[in-house]
């Protein structure tokens, strides 16, 4: 659990909730929005213990029996709605949620549930879910995290005050990686660049032992794509790893080298381009390219990770999007 100050970026919502708290005037149901790994879920965790806090000064405080048994995990008045299927159903969001709403807070003054992943509730969680935000008690404070708002249906979002959570300065991430995480410089400039802003992403390259080396293995691929066939392209990719995390990684670093080759297609200007060991191999690929297939490429991985995260074969996914690589 951090504090506000320790929060690293986000300071229009941080003014936000901790306005909220400071008046005890917070909204009865919050959408966190931002893609994975952009710092919802801190935030979340952050305002729902400064809710409950009782100590004096900056809360929350670190310091009083609430906010030790949040940090802990046992705050009986913070309640993590998190789904044990593929979905969430409707009698897992009863259960959890809308049937324990109406019994006031055991020891706080809000009773806060905060639901990961929302957009994994099903239609009939989210109806649900609906009655008890339409009419909530005084006490009740509902906060949905979410990756894509548009899986969460128009009357939930019309009853929710939405915050959106952007990508933070490329600046910001790498001094946090050297200052907070004693990174190496080297390292801490390449994990914020290809980053993009996404701090949770960053640490997770800059924690990667062989985050370089694989970084490195990717680039080789997509240099040597035209003289590799499928499956020697499919055999790269399953030894970098098959976890949907790591996957994801190199999807985002293709598709980044991708956007620079767009970039340089459309203003011939190599100072814009995120990888400038890579300026002619990117001039190549941009004259080899037309403007349609190299969007069609940079969609084909989006596609990818959405067949991913709905758990589409490992093998067929990437076949599908290496097929569409391999496409003169």
């Amino acid at each position: 659990m951090f504090t506000f100050s320790e929060l690293v970026g986000h300071e229009q919502i941080k003014d936000h909730l901790q306005a909220a708290i400071r008046d005890a005037k917070p909204f009865h149901a919050y959408i966190f929005q931002g893609e994975v790994g952009v710092g919802k879920e801190a935030m979340a965790t952050t305002f729902a213990a400064g809710l409950q806090c009782r100590g004096e000064g900056e809360r929350p405080c670190k310091s009083c029996v609430s906010c030790h048994q949040a940090e802990s995990g046992n705050q009986p008045d913070i309640i993590w709605v998190n789904r044990e299927k593929t979905s969430l159903g409707v009698d897992e969001i009863r259960e959890k949620l809308c049937n324990t709403m109406d019994i006031k807070p055991f020891s706080s003054h809000y009773k806060v549930y905060i639901v990961p992943e929302a957009e994994k509730m099903t239609e009939a969680a989210q109806n649900a879910l609906l009655k008890t935000i339409e009419e909530p008690p005084e006490y009740g404070v509902v906060i949905l995290l979410t990756s894509n708002i548009s899986e969460l249906l128009p009357t939930i979002q019309s009853r929710c005050l939405t915050l959106e959570f952007r990508p933070m300065s490329t600046a910001v991430v790498e001094e946090f990686l050297r200052t907070q995480c004693q990174i190496p410089d080297y390292l801490a400039k390449a994990s914020a660049a290809f980053a993009q802003g996404n701090l949770g992403k960053a640490v997770r390259y800059a924690r990667s032992e062989d985050f370089i080396e694989r970084k490195d293995k990717i680039l080789s691929l997509l240099r040597n794509l035209h003289q590799m066939d499928l499956s020697e392209m499919l055999a790269v990719i399953k030894d970098l790893g098959t976890r949907k995390d790591e996957v994801r990684d190199y999807i985002d670093l293709m598709s980044l080298w991708y956007r620079d080759v767009l970039i340089f297609k459309a203003t011939k200007n190599m100072n814009m381009i995120l990888f400038q060991e890579e300026s002619s191999h990117i001039m190549k690929e941009a004259g080899n390219r037309s403007y349609e297939k190299i969007e069609e490429i940079i969609q084909a991985f989006e596609k990818a990770k959405i067949r991913l995260k709905a758990n589409v074969s490992f093998d067929v996914t990437m076949e599908l999007m290496l097929l569409t690589l391999k496409e003169s």
